[in-house]
């Protein structure tokens, strides 16, 4: 009886120490911490570790004890399900605390909701004992929400496909000697022939139209008998070349001229043996590759004595000439002309001209017109991808989906249904998108995915040579705390990356004056100006 009476005095005693009325009462001796102690928010969701120090006598044996975390902000409050923990006497299925003491660690996670900028992170518990139930004091345990990785520039990289088209148009019109075997005789008739009328007549052309000429002359020799003898035919034969071109270019501008002797002509042989349809013309081929030297390559297919005569009947007489070269270089139409033909005389302008004039337009209402002309004339996809460029970059995503839908997906395509998906949030789409474009503004678009995602260093890698814009290679490198490296990359003058140079200075702990004067660039934007004070980064400060 004894015994069973010393039993009862000790859970009583037991009773008296940690009841459920006491565990209220003793609320200030649980400590709590958070993880990181300054909430960050993350790909729009906040994750954080608390960890709770229940203390020797604290939790009751006989009490369930729920714990709900709470982010309170500036319009409401977000509540998540409570955890639950019971005392070792407790018969249910809970996280069991030991009245010995017992540390408590658990995973809290909330959507992000715009205003938890400013807010904090507590900890509400109830004791419920039998038919008892006690509110504990709230704990709060951290403050503000960090939402600097949504200052990412989510716009997009996006550029216009180039034209073709030529300031300078430049065209070549070739006429041609032919000699006799072993000659550098020019023959009268070879003057008269088409290909030298032809080239008087570019000649002429060039002149009326105000371009400007240059002229070449190059003489060959057949690749027969004896290299230096070929060689002193082929300069022989670029000298009457240049005689008769003075002779029967009278009246015409020739411009300057110039004379080149190539002798033996092995590239014109083995282009003309393989135009040919000679029998044995690969065989010919095959010594062409083997041999380098010239007598050998003669010799070898001189030794093919039926080969070697087709090829005197067919092929060597073509190789035996002198070529000359009329070189016209005709200025193109201007960028004002250009602008003044669409009014005027559109119909002179193709494809390349239409796009280069929607290129330096200035009017946006007048591109997406010359696009749809190029569109409707000629089919252009180029025009077709440019039209829908236009449309984003005008807020018009629908349009410029539509746009897109037909294109082959070439890298600037995938690109551009990347930055499409990126504007609606669907960063799994545009990732893909980005990945398989490899093009340099996907690549400077998948590193704004990436810090969206949380995937900051990799973000780091991707953006380390930054195209166009520095901003969001500077937010990478601040949010991979890599802040001496991040100052030195913010070159751009954007207001975003004056914002960015101030985050940066206020975690180095610089001196209020040095935030601001970083803040007041950024202030050209309102919205920058109205999210500073409200921004955790410079919680320090008075702004």
């Amino acid at each position: 009886m004894k015994k069973f009476i010393v039993s009862l005095a000790v859970v009583l005693l037991a009773v008296a120490c940690a009841s459920p009325e006491k565990m209220a009462k003793m609320a200030d001796n649980v400590k709590v911490e958070c993880n990181p102690p300054v909430l960050e928010v993350v790909g729009g969701t906040i994750d954080a570790i608390v960890t709770v120090s229940y203390p020797k006598d604290y939790f009751h044996p006989s009490a369930i004890l729920e714990v709900t975390p709470v982010i309170v902000y500036d319009g409401g409050e977000v509540a998540m399900k409570p955890f639950k923990y019971q005392g070792e006497n407790v018969k249910d299925n809970y996280k069991v605390v030991s009245s010995e003491g017992q540390k408590v660690s658990e995973k809290v996670h909330f959507d992000y909701v715009e205003g938890m900028e400013r807010c904090y992170l507590e900890l509400r518990g109830k004791v419920i004992a039998g038919k008892k139930s006690i509110d504990l004091p709230g704990k709060r345990v951290a403050d503000g929400a960090n939402t600097t990785y949504m200052l990412v520039k989510r716009s997009g990289n996006l550029a216009f496909k180039a034209d073709n088209y030529q300031d300078v148009i430049s065209t070549t019109t070739e006429g041609q000697i032919k000699y006799l075997v072993n000659s550098s005789e020019v023959r009268s008739s070879e003057l008269k022939g088409q290909s030298v009328a032809d080239f008087l007549a570019a000649l002429d052309a060039a002149k009326e139209e105000g371009a400007s000429v240059s002229t070449e002359i190059v003489a060959y020799a057949s690749p027969e008998g004896a290299e230096s003898h070929n060689n002193e035919l082929s300069e022989n034969r670029g000298a009457s070349a240049e005689k008769a071109l003075k002779q029967v270019a009278k009246g015409h501008e020739v411009g300057s001229a110039s004379v080149r002797s190539v002798g033996e002509d092995w590239e014109g042989f083995q282009q003309l043996v393989q135009e040919s349809d000679l029998e044995d013309k690969n065989l010919i081929l095959r010594v062409l590759s083997m041999y380098s030297d010239p007598a050998v390559r003669e010799s070898e297919i001189r030794n093919m004595s039926q080969v070697f005569t087709a090829l005197k009947g067919e092929v060597l007489p073509e190789l035996r000439r002198a070529r000359l070269i009329a070189n016209v270089e005709k200025k193109n139409y201007t960028n004002e002309e250009l602008l003044a033909l669409l009014e005027n005389n559109e119909s002179v302008l193709d494809e390349e001209a239409l796009l280069r004039a929607a290129s330096v337009s200035k009017d946006e209402g007048q591109k997406e017109s010359i696009y749809k002309k190029a569109i409707e004339r000629f089919g252009s996809e180029r025009a077709q991808y440019n039209l829908a460029v236009l449309y984003i970059n005008q807020g018009k995503d629908d349009k410029a989906e539509a746009g897109l839908k037909d294109l082959p997906e070439d890298a600037d395509v995938l690109n551009a249904k990347g930055v499409l998906a990126l504007h609606k949030d669907d960063l799994k789409v545009a990732e893909d998108c980005f990945r398989r474009s490899g093009s340099e503004d996907a690549k400077a678009n998948l590193g704004t995915v990436l810090i969206l995602t949380g995937e900051y260093e990799e973000a780091v890698r991707v953006l380390e040579n930054p195209k166009g814009c520095c901003h969001n290679s500077v937010l990478s490198l601040i949010l991979t705390d890599q802040l001496d490296k991040a100052m030195k990359t913010a070159h751009c003058g954007d207001p975003k990356v004056w914002y960015l140079k101030a985050v940066i200075a206020a975690r180095q702990g610089k001196s209020v004056d040095d935030v601001k004067k970083y803040l007041e660039k950024a202030y050209r934007r309102a919205d920058l100006k109205e999210r500073a004070p409200r921004d955790i980064e410079f919680a320090g400060y008075e702004l």
